[in-house]
């Protein structure tokens, strides 16, 4: 079944933060996003299936900010030294929707190496955090968590602050203190929060977009 658009009302209150902060250890270093992926940065297929779905994009990434001058968007660092991992990230980006867009009450976050995001991300995690009842929700697939694609409140950047600086780096165990709902998705192929951490499951990405390129987005 096709999978109905985002409504106005989700597209108007919520930031799209694309995690591209990580050290890329697997990768062997450098911008997991700006490796080439079917002809394209990867960065470009992210970002590709996001905008549509948010009222704005940001970057999360650290280091010299030009290396993402093409795409002419803002791009925060971590507020935090030594790279403590996506929560960093997500509190970079929900105080930079504070500072520069309060009219954005929500952050979705998604990982900057996951080419495959589905076109109805952002209406299904805020459709399932609001049949929960619950403030957060995160996306799923096959019975699989992905906690750094989720949906989070710029009101809860103060309660994530003092996590993080109380040594809190796991994403699950801080959003289970205020109730997650997860959105599900069927796996696959692609499955739609695929991650090309390694030469090895970027290759894999590159097959999979030759064998089944993404859904229209609608």
């Amino acid at each position: 079944m096709r999978a109905e658009a985002p409504h106005a009302e989700t597209l108007g209150l919520t930031l799209g933060l694309v995690l591209a902060g990580g050290l890329a250890r697997r990768m062997g270093g450098g911008d997991k996003p700006l490796r080439p992926l079917a002809g394209r940065p990867m960065l470009a297929h992210v970002l590709e299936r996001l905008r549509p779905q948010a009222a704005g994009l940001l970057l999360n990434a650290n280091g010299d900010p030009a290396r993402f001058a093409a795409w002419a968007l803002p791009v925060v660092a971590d507020g935090l030294p030594d790279h403590p991992g996506p929560l960093a990230g997500i509190l970079a980006g929900l105080d930079w929707a504070a500072a520069h867009r309060p009219d954005l009450p929500w952050v979705v976050s998604v990982p900057g190496d996951s080419p495959f995001i589905p076109a109805d991300l952002v209406a299904r995690l805020h459709a399932a955090r609001q049949a929960a009842g619950t403030p957060l929700a995160c996306a799923r697939s096959g019975g699989w968590s992905h906690p750094p694609v989720g949906l989070w409140p710029v009101a809860l950047r103060g309660a994530l602050r003092a996590a993080l600086e109380a040594g809190e780096r796991k994403i699950d165990r801080w959003t289970a203190q205020f109730g997650c709902a997860a959105a599900e998705w069927p796996a696959g192929p692609p499955d739609p929060f695929f991650n090309a951490n390694s030469p090895a499951e970027l290759a894999e990405a590159e097959a999979l977009l030759r064998a089944a390129p993404c859904p229209p987005i609608a």
